[in-house]
């Protein structure tokens, strides 16, 4: 299993109380994503922001909700070896 489907594993199975079902529940109850949706998904490189990219992708994945995410990353002037990071992590948690 690569690291990436671990990742999404967890959060939908050991996560699925504090995380997970929260998520799903924001996403109804305000009804934030709609058919044919267009999202912008922005990444800072924080846990935050990649675990916001990650439930996006499983909703996107498994929902009947049919949007299109666009994942971009959030430069506020970060060094090369930060912004090499972010990269890094995106491509191992399989964040296009």
């Amino acid at each position: 299993m690569e690291k990436y489907e671990e990742v999404e594993r967890s959060i939908v199975k050991k996560f699925r109380k504090p995380i997970w079902s929260r998520f799903i529940s924001a996403v109804k109850e305000y009804e934030l994503i709609k058919d044919g949706d267009r999202i912008a998904v922005c990444i800072s490189g924080g846990k935050d922001s990649m675990l916001m990219a990650k439930c996006m992708q499983q909703l996107q994945k498994y929902s009947e909700i049919k949007f299109e995410t666009e994942y971009v990353v959030m430069d506020p002037g970060y060094n090369e070896i930060n912004r090499q990071l972010i990269l890094e992590n995106a491509e191992l948690l399989n964040i296009p």
